[in-house]
């Protein structure tokens, strides 16, 4: 919104700085980081007082988990709240990308919400059916991915972009789309699925978004595309605004989220930020460099469909509990230690996704 004040520039004062998507970032980011420290307390007094004993904690879970019991969950609210708001002011609004990432962001959140109020409201950990939610997401996947494939340039209209292997194209027709859902719910899941303990998930998605957001600035500039080799997407540097408040927003609520959390993201946050990581992912053409940034929710995702198909194969587990962040809190690793390791390996695996800019 605030991109409109360029009207008033004669290109060399101060109206002129809100041409640039840098300073916008920047302003994005203070935006939803002042937005995530005014509304957290009072956000978190109100889940409190709502949701009475907070979430439902899962009985077979690991035995530490029963001392979180009475935290307040739908914490997502604050970033999707701070990210919307700063997107909103920052953004170039006549910008289809822009909206195509909300429309993901928002939709998740809403079948997060629906599914966070089930389990307070009836203090039941099963929420939304799975199938509901899954069938849900795949239809918001359904218009993100057709949105994607016809503000995408011709040249690259239903294409699969590679890693590496920058002057390849695969087309994949109207396979894509179905690829494109895929991603994003995928996305969206893995993310739900890492979630498990405090401040795990947000960092990460922080580190992936990041990685995602230069990966957008970088794609939407010709100049850095022709230097790497990249193919160029028109459009699509807004998205660092986007990312930017998402940071910020996520800054905000990790004050809040920090062992021992006051409030859980619930799958408000979740599907949310998962769903956006992969929007962000099938707009810029980097699909399969999302699973290497995203790495981290890849291998916790897989963690849970080995275990899942192994036991009903055999009767027996590959890992003591899954997610895997919860079989090594079986072995007893501490939580913070598991954290914080998480975390490490989220940002060793996002500096690999973006060295993949540069190689050939």
């Amino acid at each position: 919104m605030l991109y409109w004040l360029t009207i008033w520039s004669d290109g060399g004062d101060f109206f002129n700085l809100f041409r640039y998507i840098t300073f916008r970032a920047g302003g994005a980011f203070m935006t939803a980081l002042i937005f995530g420290f005014l509304f957290g307390a009072p956000l978190i007094m109100v889940l409190r007082k709502r949701q009475g004993k907070g979430q439902p904690i899962r009985s077979d879970g690991p035995e530490g988990h029963f001392s979180k019991a009475g935290t307040p969950t739908m914490g997502g609210l604050l970033i999707v709240g701070a990210l919307v708001t700063s997107t909103l002011l920052w953004a170039r609004l006549d910008n289809p990308y822009v909206w195509l990432v909300l429309f993901v962001t928002l939709s998740f959140a809403l079948i997060g919400f629906a599914d966070d109020y089930a389990k307070v409201s009836k203090q039941n950990v099963k929420g939304v059916s799975s199938r509901v939610r899954l069938g849900l997401g795949f239809l918001i996947a359904l218009i993100a991915a057709y949105w994607a494939g016809l503000n995408h340039p011709s040249e690259l209209q239903y294409q699969l972009a590679l890693p590496v292997f920058k002057d390849v194209l695969i087309n994949l027709g109207f396979l894509f789309i179905p690829f494109a859902m895929f991603v994003i719910v995928g996305a969206a899941n893995a993310v739900n699925l890492t979630d498990g303990l405090d401040g795990l998930a947000i960092m990460p998605v922080m580190i992936a978004s990041s990685a995602l957001g230069v990966i957008a600035y970088t794609v939407g500039r010709v100049d850095f595309t022709d230097y790497l080799g990249l193919h160029y997407v028109p459009g699509t540097g807004e998205i660092l605004i986007f990312v930017a408040g998402l940071v910020g927003g996520g800054l905000g609520f990790l004050w809040y989220n920090a062992p021992p959390a006051a409030v859980f993201m619930g799958d408000t946050g979740s599907l949310a930020l998962g769903g956006a990581l992969g929007a962000i992912a099938v707009v810029t053409k980097h699909e399969l460099v999302l699973g290497i940034v995203g790495g981290l929710f890849v291998v916790e995702a897989l963690s849970v469909i080995i275990q899942v198909l192994y036991f009903k194969r055999t009767g027996k587990r590959v890992f003591l509990m899954a997610p895997i962040h919860h079989h090594y809190e079986k072995k007893g690793w501490a939580e913070p230690q598991i954290v914080i390791r998480f975390w490490i390996i989220a940002l060793i695996l996002a500096m690999i996704g973006l060295a993949t800019l540069k190689l050939r």
